[in-house]
């Protein structure tokens, strides 16, 4: 692959492996000097030193605990202040696939911190600095559960749709500021993220799972088409543009000063 002229810093968190390890690698082939963030330095520095010789590139390793405040104040400032960074990939996370009723209230907790309260606070440490140089890209990793929710564990799907509401809120507030949003929706993809969640990748059918090296090159494409919503797994993008074009059409009807006339309406009148 053809080594690119420079693009700023990326930061990437949940770097040490997995989806976000991809992205370190593609994205320095890229051109983009990189800021690796996870709690495992040994894997981090492992990939670094091979970004570095393989690309040129700068790569720094920060190791820090998203799921902990002092991490993400950590990290926080490192994006207010380090004007080199030009791309934040919001990519630490963790799933669960329990019911609810089975789960752990502290590991959904820590969940939401992870999933949600991180990738925010990251987010708005990264935006003002973005928006005064008038550019800057936001990759949010979300999951095809933020639109099926029923597929896994409750909790898990609500901090991915959080994720997808929270990517389509900043673009609309962005957009015109030469910010670049985008939301990624994967499906099963083959990462140690199932066997964390206790359920080890290889016990789901294997037409489902897509390599994370697969995941990445489909999503940094969505990215280069301007997506902002991109499922890397989907055929025919009109199936996502008629949902979205359903929810938009809601809008108009969302909040009216009388109730609906359906919801009292008497049976056989």
């Amino acid at each position: 692959m053809t080594i690119q002229s420079d693009q700023g810093t990326a930061l990437i968190t949940g770097a040490s492996s997995g989806i976000g390890a991809v992205y370190a690698d593609r994205l320095a082939r890229r051109g983009y000097d990189l800021i690796l963030v996870a709690r495992n330095r040994d894997r981090m520095t492992s990939l670094a030193s091979r970004l570095t010789t393989e690309t040129g590139r700068s790569v720094e390793v920060v190791a820090a605990d998203l799921g902990d405040d002092s991490g993400i104040a950590k990290v926080g400032a490192i994006l207010a202040n380090d004007a080199s960074i030009t791309m934040l990939v919001n990519n630490a996370g963790v799933g669960a696939t329990a019911p609810l009723l089975e789960s752990d209230p502290a590991e959904m907790d820590a969940m939401i911190k992870l999933n949600v309260v991180a990738l925010t606070r990251l987010t708005e440490a990264a935006v003002p600095k973005f928006v005064a140089r008038g550019s800057g890209t936001i990759i949010n990793i979300a999951s095809i559960v933020a639109i099926a929710p029923e597929a896994l564990n409750g909790v898990y799907g609500a901090t991915k749709a959080f994720v997808l509401a929270f990517s389509q809120s900043l673009h609309h507030e962005l957009n015109d500021k030469g910010i670049r949003i985008q939301a990624v929706l994967p499906g099963a993809t083959s990462t140690e993220f199932w066997a964390n969640a206790g359920r080890p990748v290889e016990n789901l059918p294997s037409a489902i799972v897509m390599t994370a090296a697969d995941m990445v090159d489909a999503s940094l494409a969505g990215l280069d088409q301007g997506e902002l919503v991109t499922i890397p797994a989907l055929p025919d993008i009109a199936d996502w543009n008629a949902f979205e074009g359903a929810r938009q059409a809601l809008r108009p009807n969302l909040s009216h000063r009388e109730p609906a006339a359906r919801l009292f309406a008497r049976e056989g009148n």
